[in-house]
């Protein structure tokens, strides 16, 4: 009886059925200690020696890469290439606009055209002249007079901080211009904020994710841009520092188990893909990725650099992180679907994993595809506004880019679905920590188990 009485604990170790007293024992257990149930020293080692050799690989590509800092430039002055200084709006008058604009081009009185209207609007109206007055820097202390006309899109209050642009070339009276506002307490209050959520929500997982979204802005901040400017490649710079930064985030967000290794090898297959179709398709749809202002500046000032590796290398990057939540996910499910049943074999598991798969990918590239028509959002209203056709917006460089990054971009989330299901179901049906149990085995304990609970 002592044989018979201990037999249906295997049943319970494997997964039995839900009405088994054992099973939610071994359930409970599997969870108090994590979410990932612990794999046999064979799995570990197949899955070490090819995460081993990849983290290697991307540690040698930090070192060789690692940038000594920004070169050093001359400032142009121009868009964000600016000195600018701190400030603080001291005193705010209302005067009329044809005394402070006396100046400017006198109005013709045609006001069918834009500058016609606007030579017209300077004129009239009550503007608002502001003392401002520099509080950081070499000037410290000086004030000058800032003009802001009625229409304007900035309005200045008194006692607001302000960014302040420098030009030292410009006439003692205009060598200081406001240029933006001082965001610096709402944004610190957000970060805050959000900080606080993440950390009462997720608790050490939150705290975990806090501490890899700093790496990652680090990885970013020091490492990706540096190397870019300084004239490396920034395809194998972004491919090195999106690698790193997946390490980091799935690692010390999701544990050094397993699971978290599968889900790795998945990222790391998308982006493989991810970079292979934008090669192909921004070097065959002719993209320079110099389309605006501010990647006109960067070209100018940094002439070596691959405008169009450049835009290669954002359409990675941008992708990493959704990817990191899709694979995860992923992989999560089927570990899930295994515990719950060990008997079934990876074609079950994939079937099963997919299923779920097939509705994050719906919601994942719409987030995308409208993640990317948001911040396109201004551009879109200009085509709009010149009535151009779909067939000349959607070819034109500046959209032709946008559309690129999504579908690239969305071609490797949908990709990295059965992907990393499969590995996923791969990996945990292979894996037999015991070394003899099998889907024969376990439904033979679970009739045994049966037979002697009947008795």
């Amino acid at each position: 009886m002592t044989s018979s009485q201990q037999t249906p604990e295997p049943d319970a170790r494997a997964g039995g059925p839900p009405h088994s007293g054992g099973h939610s024992h071994a359930h409970a257990h599997a969870h108090a200690h994590g979410p990932a149930a612990p794999v046999s020293r064979h799995l570990r080692r197949v899955i070490a020696a090819v995460l081993i050799p990849f983290a290697a690989a991307v540690v040698v590509g930090l070192v060789a890469l690692w940038p000594g800092g920004a070169p050093e430039h001359e400032r142009t002055g121009v868009g964000f290439d600016r000195q600018t200084e701190q400030a603080r709006v001291v005193r705010v008058q209302e005067v009329d606009c044809s005394e402070v604009n006396a100046g400017q081009v006198p109005p013709t009185g045609d006001t069918s055209t834009p500058e016609g209207r606007e030579a017209v609007n300077s004129r009239q109206g009550t503007c608002k002249k502001a003392t401002v007055e520099i509080t950081s820097g070499k000037d410290k202390g000086r004030t000058f007079v800032e003009i802001v006309q009625p229409d304007a899109s900035r309005q200045l209050a008194q006692g607001q901080g302000v960014v302040v642009a420098y030009a030292p070339d410009a006439p003692p009276d205009l060598q200081y211009s406001v240029s933006d506002v001082d965001r610096d307490f709402p944004m610190m209050l957000l970060a805050g904020i959000f900080a606080l959520v993440v950390v009462l929500v997720g608790r050490l997982r939150g705290v975990m994710a806090l501490i890899a979204l700093v790496l990652s802005f680090a990885v970013l901040t020091l490492f990706i841009l540096p190397a870019i400017l300084q004239g490396s490649n920034p395809l194998i710079v972004a491919v090195v520092g999106a690698s790193a930064i997946m390490l980091m985030a799935l690692y010390l967000c999701h544990g050094l188990n397993a699971r978290t290794s599968v889900a790795v090898l998945g990222t790391l297959i998308s982006l493989l893909l991810i970079g292979l179709l934008g090669s192909v398709f921004i070097g065959w749809a002719s993209l320079t990725g110099n389309t605006d202002d501010n990647t006109g500046l960067i070209h100018g000032l940094y002439p070596s650099i691959d405008m169009s590796g450049l835009l290669l290398a954002g359409v990675i990057i941008g992708s990493l992180g959704v990817l990191d939540d899709v694979t995860v996910t992923q992989t999560s499910a089927v570990w899930e679907l295994h515990q719950a049943d060990p008997a079934m074999g990876p074609r079950g598991l994939y079937k099963a994993g997919i299923r779920i798969g097939r509705d994050h990918i719906a919601s994942v590239v719409n987030t995308l595809v409208l993640a990317y028509a948001g911040a396109a959002l201004p551009l879109l209203l200009l085509f709009s506004i010149a009535q151009s056709g779909v067939g000349m917006v959607a070819t034109s460089e500046l959209v032709a880019e946008e559309i690129v990054r999504t579908l690239i971009g969305s071609i490797g989330l949908v990709a990295s679905v059965p992907v990393t299901t499969a590995l996923a179901a791969l990996v945990v049906s292979a894996d037999r920590p015991g070394g003899t149990v099998t889907g024969v085995a376990v439904g033979a304990v679970r009739s045994r188990g049966r037979r002697r609970r009947a008795k």
